[in-house]
């Protein structure tokens, strides 16, 4: 099933001449000279297209800097007057809207808090109506494709067709070395939902450390993200929010350097014709691992039928323990990793779970049906 939105291509509202395309600014407006000088060093490496700056900076918990406010609009009409980049900040409701539109801001973004509320977002979306201007909508902090998707919709619905979508990881009980986890999938998800959508990456709130970053926005640009937006700094050291995650504007030139841009097609016809040739042994295995699936859960339906009948429970933990250690072993003697075969063994594994139980309670499922059917019957 494909997304049917109505959006402008990429290179219509916004310069991509720069390769890989950047949006880039401090986390946070913080006083005019420091955004000043922070976009002029930004413009001066010539690797920048949109400066970004955080206006309204809704924290956690209170107490917490939460933003310059309005007046950083004033500090940013003048950057854009000194760097003639265009600017884009975050808004959170109606107001900031206004606001914002007044100011002549060129290109606005919904964060991942306001996402995740779909109130928020229709406000947003019937305070744009009527409006063209360019919105980007972060993915939601909790990851849900489908609450990313709405606000994407309602935007969309508000008369919205400069549209795109910035992924910026999401939240996770789970530790590791990001602040919010990539969960890449999801991303891919709506990119072949809506193939036409522009994505753009947001490492700096992925990674929250600035050492990260450079490899989070190569993997996005050859994941064909069409952009990064990076949060920068004149000195990170002393920034008011997220100074771990800010780059100084040298830094960022660097990075940019050092980062590959690649075609999502060949352009040479010997390897587009090398390309369709793996691809086709690619699916000939994958059409033989779905067969193979589907023989396994044949016979997970037979270890059902016979756990019925014999009064056996469904899980036994040696055997899937010795499951899990086998896999490893296997994985390790193919070159395999042994996080990702563990992972597919708990999918397969679950779902044979689910059909062995399925089988096991058929009966008293259907009693349980009967039962509510009656009971509806009698009141």
């Amino acid at each position: 099933m494909k997304l049917n939105l109505n959006i402008q291509p990429l290179e219509s509202w916004i310069d991509v001449k720069n390769q890989p395309l950047i949006i880039s600014g401090p986390c946070s407006a913080e006083t005019e000279e420091q955004l000043l000088t922070t976009a002029n060093l930004l413009a001066a490496t010539g690797k920048v297209s949109v400066l970004r700056a955080g206006i309204w900076k809704p924290r956690t918990r209170p107490g917490e800097f939460e933003g310059i406010g309005s007046i950083g609009l004033e500090w940013l009409k003048k950057a854009k007057a000194e760097t003639g980049l265009p600017t884009a900040v975050e808004v959170a409701n109606a107001k900031h809207v206004e606001e914002a539109l007044a100011a002549g801001v060129d290109i606005l973004w919904i964060g991942a808090r306001s996402t995740v509320n779909p109130f928020t977002v229709q406000e947003i979306a019937d305070a744009l109506r009527g409006v063209d201007i360019p919105v980007l909508v972060k993915n939601p902090v909790n990851p849900d494709l489908q609450l990313w998707v709405g606000a994407l919709e309602r935007i969309n619905g508000a008369g919205i067709t400069k549209l795109g979508a910035i992924h910026r990881g999401f939240s996770s009980f789970e530790k590791s070395s990001f602040r919010n986890e990539p969960m890449w999938e999801l991303a891919i998800q709506l990119k072949t939902l809506c193939p036409e959508l522009p994505i753009i990456n947001d490492p700096s709130h992925i990674c929250g450390n600035r050492e990260l970053i450079p490899y989070i926005a190569q993997k996005a640009l050859d994941l064909d993200m069409q952009g990064l937006m990076i949060e920068s700094h004149l000195d990170p050291s002393v920034a008011w929010t997220d100074a771990k995650q800010q780059v100084t504007p040298a830094a960022l030139s660097e990075l940019a350097d050092r980062l590959t841009v690649r075609s999502p097609e060949a352009k040479n016809e010997a390897v587009t014709d090398q390309l369709a040739g793996l691809r086709a042994q690619i699916d000939k295995i994958d059409d033989l691992l779905l067969q193979k699936l589907g023989e396994r859960m044949a016979i997970v339906g037979k270890i059902g039928e016979f756990k019925r009948d014999n009064q056996v429970t469904i899980l036994q933990v040696n055997r899937w323990d010795a499951i899990i250690k086998k896999g490893h072993s296997f994985a390790r003697a193919l070159k395999l990793d042994t996080n990702f075969v563990e992972k597919f063994l708990e999918m397969v594994h679950g779902e044979s779970i689910r059909k062995q139980t399925e089988i096991m309670n058929a009966g008293k499922v259907a009693q349980g049906i009967a039962a509510e059917a009656h009971t509806e019957v009698k009141a």
